[in-house]
């Protein structure tokens, strides 16, 4: 085995053992549409609700890796019929071996309602994504003549011509169950979802097959009234495993008028390794709300033996719309 053979071995399995994971949120918790088409229109009423969210992760090590999400969706209310429809996109960089990663999607969820203030929202997702290694800004040893000092820019080596850029469609598929109590002012929601259903294969060679794990996610809050009609409490839960990897996130989230203050304990329940610890990390988040926008921004705490990373930090911005239907304006949902 050539040294080209080496480098792109390691980079390939690097690419895979780190990368096989999808982008885990911190405040999947504020914005579950990154977890479940279900939400799409969660709102209603015809509110539109867009937004973006930045994801820096592990500045204190070399494998720096950042990642932003923006998303806009709008709810369609009629006489038979509600549903929502919306589009996000992703895209993740990694600086320690040039891994990119770009993907867009197209949400829809219908909304039926099964029961008095039940209702039950499932949802698709259909996207094409792309990742890129950048293995042809690669140099070998197959390239370099020593004796005239020539460097060729194009390798003999087989596997040399055998990598591309990869794109792939991939397909999702969430349920919600949502109960609103409008006389006591409490509601609560829990639903379940599943991505990558048809497996994608995203080897960087060609010929090679490496399928994508599924990604399934089990979540819930629960909000109640907490000292006056202007402050409400959030409990937050939410299961996620993909692969041999599980992650389960639980905490309140306070929301004080218009401000908003949280935390959250990050755990794996299955240690399937022995340097697996119980809880990874504790979570804090502070928002506040200003007119139709709402800010977040959230810092994890790493309490497990992984090193100085510097943390995890995330930045959101979210728009709501107001209500065409409603005599008030009614708050957020979540």
């Amino acid at each position: 085995m050539n040294l080209k053979h080496i480098i792109t071995f390691v980079l390939v399995f690097m690419s895979y053992t780190v990368n096989a994971q999808d982008p885990i949120f911190t405040q999947s918790n504020n914005l579950p549409i990154t977890l479940n088409p279900g939400f799409t229109g969660f709102e209603d009423n015809g509110r539109v609700y867009a937004g973006m969210l930045s994801r820096m992760q592990w500045p204190g090590l070399d494998l720096n890796i950042n990642t932003q999400y923006a998303f806009a969706n709008q709810s369609f209310e009629g006489n038979r019929l509600a549903f929502g429809v919306g589009i996000n996109a992703h895209w993740q960089r990694e600086s320690f071996n040039n891994y990119n990663f770009f993907q867009f999607n197209i949400n829809y969820a219908q909304r039926f309602r099964i029961a008095d203030n039940w209702y039950f929202r499932p949802g698709v997702e259909v996207g094409v994504g792309n990742k890129n290694n950048r293995f042809r800004n690669l140099t070998l040893g197959a390239q370099l003549n020593i004796n005239t000092g020539v460097i060729n820019p194009v390798s003999v080596d087989p596997l040399g011509n055998n990598t591309r850029n990869f794109f792939f469609m991939d397909f999702s598929t969430g349920v919600v169950f949502e109960r609103i109590e409008n006389s006591n002012d409490v509601s609560y929601w829990f639903g379940a979802s599943a991505k990558h259903i048809n497996r994608p294969d995203i080897s960087f060679v060609e010929g090679e097959n490496s399928k994508l794990d599924m990604l399934i996610s089990l979540h819930g809050t629960y909000r109640f009234p907490f000292l006056n009609d202007d402050s409400k409490v959030l409990m937050t839960a939410n299961y996620m495993r993909q692969g041999q990897f599980d992650r389960l996130d639980l905490g309140p989230l306070f929301q004080l008028d218009q401000f908003l203050v949280g935390v959250t304990a990050a755990t794996n329940p299955a240690q399937n390794t022995a340097n697996r610890h119980l809880v990874t990390s504790i979570n804090g988040f502070l928002g506040m709300e200003y007119s139709s926008f709402r800010f977040g921004v959230s810092y994890d705490h790493n309490v497990s033996k992984i090193g100085n990373t510097g943390g995890v930090y995330e930045f959101s911005l979210t728009f709501l719309s107001e209500c065409k239907y409603c005599k008030r304006n009614r708050q957020r949902k979540r």
